[in-house]
């Protein structure tokens, strides 16, 4: 993708917006490429983030982590990763004296994120998190916290914030081209099945499909309104008990909204399922494929939404990201934005554990 048409779009997502603050438009004539360390060399890295590196005009791929020397050996030969770039584990704490790494990207297990986003600000390095940002919100203060005394930056892996179809969907909501939304669904799921995945497991995925695929819902409808939920009600399923220990294999959650909107969402790890629908009474739109990493595809009662888009959605994020580091602003996905969304992931487990409607508010800190 050349930079003509990279501009172009992020001009177009500029101007879906209706807060001019998301915008990933760069802001000085500062042309530098900060460095990026991947933490954790997975599928996402390996099949997402390493590739969409490759695409970047603020960032570059210049440090990984990983405790797989195989896997070190492999990056390092891709993508020509220099070898004091390279670090383990137990060696990571090292980051923090090497100049060429400005920002370390946490891509590990739910339950290993408050650590090494905590030691990376203590490296002096800024941070990207990937969602969900922690296990709960006491968690989500301290790296806060963290980041706040060392002076760096923080910020949560929301690449949707950046994907031109949802910025679309957005500006039709809260402009009310089509109207005022009234009731929203948004949904994703798939089938996870494998009793060994981190992410069946309570105390390393922090409670199954609405931790790892909530907050996708949850935005869809929240920053498709514009609006934060003042309420949820919940209800969780288990069918297969001898996969699903201690976690909701299947669960569904209504939001309320201040301006009157409802949402109807559904999170499972039994089928697939990946969809948002926006209506506003006789008129309609959404996106179906809605949340996955492999593109978007929108449809309205005016007609086909088709927007050009970046061979990977990450490309914006993390470019965005270096830009607000850069220019000295708050990064657009921030973490702020990720401690919303454990807040209402806790009210609808709540909600599903007791059977109870759950306010939210947003006034208590």
């Amino acid at each position: 993708m050349n930079r003509r048409l990279f501009m172009t779009q992020a001009a177009l997502g500029a101007s879906a917006l209706v807060n001019a603050n998301a915008s990933p438009l760069f802001h000085t004539a500062d042309t530098r490429k900060l460095g990026i360390a991947l933490v954790g060399l997975g599928t996402y890295s390996n099949v997402q983030l390493g590739p969409a590196l490759q695409h970047t005009e603020r960032c570059r791929l210049a440090g990984i982590v990983t405790g797989t020397p195989a896997k070190a050996q492999e990056w390092m030969q891709k993508y020509n990763v220099a070898k004091e770039n390279i670090y383990d584990y137990q060696t990571f704490d090292r980051i923090a004296d090497n100049p060429n790494i400005d920002i370390v990207y946490v891509v590990l297990p739910n339950s290993m994120h408050a650590e090494y986003v905590i030691r990376a600000a203590k490296a002096g390095k800024h941070v990207i998190c990937e969602k969900p940002m922690g296990l709960n919100v006491g968690e989500c203060e301290q790296m806060v916290q963290a980041c706040k005394k060392a002076g760096v930056k923080l910020s949560v892996g929301y690449r949707l914030y950046f994907e031109p179809h949802h910025l679309e969907v957005r500006r039709l909501a809260q402009s009310k081209e089509l109207g005022t939304v009234k009731l929203m669904e948004t949904a994703l799921g798939f089938s996870m099945a494998n009793p060994n995945s981190w992410r069946l497991n309570r105390q390393m995925g922090g409670g199954g499909a609405i931790m790892d695929l909530g907050v996708y819902a949850i935005q869809g409808a929240r920053r498709t309104i514009g609006e934060d939920p003042i309420a949820v009600t919940a209800q969780g399923f288990v069918r297969d008990k001898t996969v699903f220990k201690d976690i909701y294999e299947s669960m569904f959650f209504q939001m309320e909204f201040p301006g009157g909107a409802l949402s109807n969402s559904t999170t499972t790890y039994t089928s697939y399922v990946d969809r948002l629908h926006a209506t506003t009474g006789h008129e309609w739109f959404g996106l179906q494929p809605a949340f996955n990493a492999t593109g978007a595809k929108g449809d309205s009662s005016k007609g086909k939404i088709d927007l050009a888009t970046p061979p990977f959605q990450q490309i914006r994020q993390m470019d965005a990201f270096a830009a607000s580091i850069i220019d000295n602003t708050e990064p657009i996905a921030s973490a702020a934005e990720g401690i919303k969304d454990l807040r209402i992931i806790d009210a609808i487990v709540r909600s599903a554990d007791t059977g109870r409607r759950i306010e939210i508010d947003w006034k208590r800190t």
